[in-house]
């Protein structure tokens, strides 16, 4: 079910209505509608998946009651591993099973032998990088005892598949939204009023600048040899702001849905292309991934803290490993090797936390400075995100080699000039708003305290996704 569809609209007001005005008087009936409507919205799309989800939801409740029951360090690591391989088990076969096996055939073959190895037509599942990473954070929290396991089975199966985050997050941490099923829930007005808010400036991001520039965005990387170089860097920049209002509107949208039943998500992206270096990007960019990352792959290795061999190792770690991740294919293996160059000069330096507050915070403008470090990133940032996009390894250098052009500085083959007017004020609004939770946090802003200029803004922006909407695409990070 996708959150800019029908079937959505209809299916949102009904589960709110159930929530609020049924099953209201009772915490544990609130849950179980979650957990109904949740697997609803998930089996929309395959209802065969939904033995996957139920199974790693058993496993790890399972795991974490015998972790809380065994003290002995040998018996609490058989069940820590058996947690990983099963999630880790799942998410290997069906996203990188394929992958390995291609990759095994073409090693061989460059030895004259040609192993019986078969690619399967496997299916991934929707969603499953993002809950497999939610379980895990379960385990591995109550492992190292950071966490109290839950003995409320229904709890902790909302907690999984929650459907507003379930398919491309937030990833949650267990610690931060798995007490939120134990508390009573009260409605509250403005919290959830704030949720419709981002969500209109979630949809908004989605259907007029996302599916607008995946339109042209597709019809230049697809034909890219026989577009100029001046064409090949729009198509490359509408990718940039493609993939951005793709996710990061789900993100809102996911966010904005939660509040209208009471939960409070984390914050996944932060105005990323303000950011004036690749680390102040990395801070502000799908927040819940990187900080999974942080926390339980590059602080284990060591982090930062020993010599300089080991912090270059473990930032190539764990951006590799972010790259891979993200698709079974080598293109996001470079994009995280390429993102880890970036980064590593910071680092070597210990400038890697020397931009943590909002750029321009106290002024209307930003300075020279701060303007070419911006410039600066946004432009290495749409290179690496050539191999994101592209299709392979030679279309990516392809592209590449075709874009470092003298035809850079012609006209452009395409030009849609509405599209690019469109990313112009986006980019505006998001400037205006850079300090704040998301784009329509407006209320306390003197300009709109009054409640026509309010409603007002609300209409424009419902006119603008009707008027400007593009064909309706699914979320790039559904493939994921």
């Amino acid at each position: 079910m996708l959150f800019n569809s029908i079937e959505f609209a209809i299916f949102i007001p009904i589960v709110f209505f159930l929530y609020w005005f049924v099953f209201n008087k009772n915490i544990k009936f609130q849950n179980l509608l979650i957990v109904i409507a949740s697997y609803i919205f998930y089996g929309w799309w395959d209802w065969r998946f939904l033995s996957l989800i139920a199974f790693s939801t058993i496993v790890d409740f399972s795991v974490g009651i015998g972790l809380s029951k065994s003290e002995k360090k040998l018996n609490r690591k058989i069940l820590l591993w058996t947690s990983i391989i099963v999630n880790l088990g799942f998410l290997g076969y069906f996203k990188y099973y394929n992958f390995f096996v291609d990759n095994f055939i073409t090693a061989f073959s460059f030895f004259g032998y040609r192993p019986n190895l078969n690619s399967l037509n496997i299916l991934l599942p929707v969603g499953i990088s993002f809950y497999t990473f939610q379980t895990l954070s379960y385990t591995i929290d109550i492992y190292r005892n950071k966490l109290t396991p839950t003995k409320d089975f229904i709890a902790f199966s909302a907690f999984v598949c929650f459907f507003p985050q379930l398919v491309a997050g937030p990833i949650e941490r267990a610690t931060h939204l798995l007490p939120q099923f134990y508390r009573k829930r009260n409605f509250n007005y403005s919290f959830a009023v704030d949720g419709l808010r981002q969500i209109l400036w979630g949809l908004f991001k989605k259907i007029v600048i996302a599916d607008n520039c995946a339109f042209y965005a597709n019809e230049i990387f697809n034909n890219h040899s026989v577009h100029p170089a001046s064409t090949l860097f729009l198509g490359a920049l509408f990718f940039t702001f493609q993939i951005y209002g793709d996710f990061s509107g789900y993100s809102d949208i996911a966010i904005g849905t939660s509040r209208l039943f009471g939960f409070d998500l984390m914050k996944n992206f932060a105005f990323p292309y303000f950011s004036r270096d690749i680390a102040e990007f990395w801070r502000r960019w799908h927040i819940s991934l990187s900080t999974w990352f942080r926390d339980y792959l590059y602080i284990p290795l060591g982090g930062s803290r020993g010599g300089t061999w080991m912090k270059v190792r473990n930032t190539f770690a764990i951006f590799l490993i972010s790259g891979f991740w993200h698709g079974a294919n080598w293109t996001f293996i470079i994009w995280g090797a390429l993102n880890a160059i970036y980064f590593l000069p910071l680092l070597l330096l210990n400038k890697n936390r020397q931009n943590l507050g909002v750029v321009a915070q106290q002024n209307l403008f930003p300075s020279l400075k701060e303007l070419v470090q911006m410039g600066a990133t946004f432009l290495i940032t749409v290179v690496a995100w050539i191999f994101f996009r592209a299709e392979n390894i030679g279309h990516a250098f392809d592209y590449l080699k075709r874009l470092f052009h003298t035809s850079l500085f012609s006209i452009p083959s395409i030009l849609p000039k509405t599209t690019l007017f469109l990313i112009f004020l986006f980019v505006l609004a998001e400037w205006f708003q850079r300090g704040k939770e998301h784009g329509l946090s407006i209320v306390e802003q003197k300009i709109f305290m009054f409640r026509w200029v309010r409603w007002c803004t609300y209409i424009v922006l419902i006119i603008i996704i009707f008027a400007f909407g593009g064909s309706q695409q699914e979320f790039i990070y559904f493939q994921f």
